[in-house]
């Protein structure tokens, strides 16, 4: 199928709504008209009138109380507007950097990339790691989900037990989830590194000892947190049923850590994310030799993380184009989840909620730039509809691999481990020239966050809430008009060091306490000296 056949092959309807977009206005008020205000009121209230049914006292604190309402909200939404408006700088910043005329985008690496690096070490007052003997007790952590949910649960782990001056014991991790892997930590995790490399910051066992649990009148108290929780609630609610009990399990661990903490405290999530979460020798060994088999193929090559999975597809209540088929299959599947809301699929997909299709990954890739003959690994599990499904993309890129492809017999004995599949997977993306994802789950936040980290790494997320109208609307146009339209709503979402504002997600995806600038050289030029000054407004 050439390229004109794959770009009528459609997956999604195309009498889809197309998304609607609403823009809104605001007014502001003049510094005189304030001035001119207040002078006013203080002269009315210093003003005795003769006749008068509401006392002016009542009046003057009514129209204060406003005033006072007004500086409040014009306080609260300055620091949106301050970093809107640096965004409008650093755009001007660019078109100056890059000139008048249009230029080639490289697709493959930012320009911008070599300016930065991963910076995690610790500061000059971050104490050593408490000693066992003498610390509040014993943490132990139940990590929730699959290996990159598992991984962020891990992450927030070491730091809860720094806050908590806790001895931590290595994580348990989740055998009952829908992966159903009963592996441990040291099956995936070289657990030795993992203790040594943190020995600074918190003092980790591989089991509490005998002697404490022989003492205990009572087993492991077992305790939820709720998400996002910040430090101030492990020290009000959790500390004094550690220093109580000695010992205390975290159940459901995932993403029960606020986002926003301590600055020592982030980068000890990235020490733990990006240097002490190490693989096993095995598992290394195999992505490893994935990744030299696609180099021997090919210079440069795509990683491509699908999640296409039935149950994933049920779950986002989304329709993709199969027919009543698909409809009655995917509701069979929803069943399972009985708290599950009734969705609009149209909505669904307008609001950018739904994973595109592999056919759509590979049309988004193509008027990016990528050309026909580029080289993909693909990392997936089941795909919905099989090789039907993945056929759109291989015509589009016929030099399509996957870890079965390129390692049938060397991945036998990882096979019934979801986990270690997906850890397999995780090496040969984070070594790509260039990762792109159709959704915005768990490992694509990661590896975003980790390619980042490693100095702004090419990371392609589809803006789908964008993209979505156009592959609607896609047989309206040539294929230059589309691939323009692409381009254009892709900016932001190439993984260039501006894109995101530090808070705004996941810490894990966007790591920013832990990315920094590189001092310049005698090699910057100019127009890169220019771009990191005003980066740092």
């Amino acid at each position: 199928m050439g390229m004109a056949k794959a770009w009528r092959f459609s997956v999604v309807p195309a009498n889809l709504a197309l998304l609607q977009q609403q823009n809104g206005g605001g007014h502001g008020t003049s510094k005189h008209y304030h001035h001119h205000s207040e002078w006013w009121m203080r002269w009315r209230c210093s003003a005795t009138p003769q006749r008068r049914k509401v006392p002016w006292t009542v009046v003057c604190g009514l129209m204060l109380f406003a005033l006072g309402l007004i500086s409040l909200f014009t306080g609260h939404v300055a620091s949106d507007l301050e970093w809107y408006s640096q965004r409008l700088v650093k755009r001007t910043i660019y078109s100056k950097l890059e000139g008048s005329r249009p230029q080639l985008v490289d697709i493959w690496k930012s320009k911008y990339s070599k300016l930065f690096y991963g910076c995690s070490e610790r500061g000059r007052n971050f104490a050593p790691a408490i000693r066992e003997r003498l610390s509040n007790g014993y943490l132990l952590i139940a990590a929730s989900g699959g290996l990159n949910q598992e991984r962020t649960g891990i992450t927030d782990a070491v730091a809860v037990a720094r806050i908590l001056n806790a001895t931590l014991v290595v994580p348990e991790l989740d055998r009952h989830s829908y992966w159903k892997d009963d592996s441990d930590f040291v099956n995936i995790f070289d657990v030795d590194w993992f203790i040594s490399y943190l020995a600074k910051d918190v003092t980790i066992v591989k089991r509490v000892p005998d002697k404490v649990m022989r003492s205990m009148e009572k087993p492991p108290y077992m305790m939820r947190v709720p998400r996002k929780s910040p430090p101030e609630y492990y020290l009000d609610q959790v500390l004094p049923i550690l220093l109580r009990r000695r010992v205390v399990q975290l159940t459901k661990f995932d993403y029960r850590l606020a986002n926003d903490i301590d600055e020592e405290l982030q980068r000890l999530r990235c020490r733990v994310n990006y240097h002490a979460l190490r693989f096993t020798k095995p598992i290394q060994e195999i992505g490893q030799s994935l990744v030299m088999k696609m180099r021997k193929m090919a210079k440069r090559f795509i990683a491509i993380h699908l999640r296409f999975e039935p149950d994933m597809l049920a779950f986002s209540g989304c329709y993709f184009g199969g027919g009543e088929k698909e409809r009655l299959e995917l509701a069979e599947i929803r069943k399972r989840w009985e708290t599950l809301p009734d969705l609009s699929a149209e909505g669904e997909r307008a609001r950018g909620k739904c994973p595109l299709t592999p056919h759509e990954v590979g049309l988004m890739l193509r008027a990016l730039g990528f050309a026909n003959d580029t080289y993909l690994y693909v990392a997936s599990g089941e795909i919905y509809g099989g090789e039907a499904t993945l056929q759109p993309l291989r015509e589009l890129f016929p030099n399509f691999y996957t870890k079965e492809m390129l390692a049938e017999q060397e991945l036998k004995p990882f096979l019934p481990f979801s986990s270690r599949l997906a850890a397999i997977d995780y090496i040969v993306c984070d070594e790509s020239d260039v990762f792109a994802t159709n959704n915005n789950g768990n490992m694509a936040k990661s590896l975003a966050g980790r390619r980042r980290y490693s100095g702004h790494k090419r990371t392609i997320r589809p803006n789908a809430k964008k993209l979505s109208s156009l592959f609607m609307a896609r047989d309206k146009m040539d294929w230059h008009t589309f691939a323009k339209k692409v381009k254009a709503f892709q900016r932001g979402f190439m993984g260039e060091p501006d894109e995101m504002r530090p808070g705004r997600v996941e810490f894990h995806e966007y790591p920013s306490t832990c990315i920094c600038e590189k001092p310049f050289s005698n090699e910057t030029t100019g127009k890169e000296k220019e771009f990191m000054s005003h980066k740092a407004l």
